[in-house]
């Protein structure tokens, strides 16, 4: 599996299990990710994802997305986008 940085964790929510990722690249919904950090190493699939609380089905370069994580991340972590 190849895989390419799209982006980095900026904020998490531990009370929704949300994390806010600051785009370097494009998302789409039904995508994987790989969420790479000092104690956090896990792959997940992008069920959805909302921009200033709006449910949308893409984000693009720039835009800060929020995401439901399967696991605890931190500000800083990078995420990958699995390309199969």
């Amino acid at each position: 599996m190849q895989e390419k940085e799209i982006g980095k964790i900026t904020h998490y929510y531990g009370h929704l299990n949300v994390g806010i990722i600051e785009l370097s690249d494009t998302l789409k919904v039904g995508e994987t990710i790989h969420v790479k950090g000092h104690s956090e190493d896990f792959t997940q699939s992008i069920d959805s994802m909302q921009i200033e609380h709006a449910d949308v089905s893409e984000a693009k370069l720039g835009d800060m997305v929020g995401i439901k994580v399967a696991q605890k991340v931190h500000p800083g972590d990078k995420v990958f986008k699995v390309i199969a």
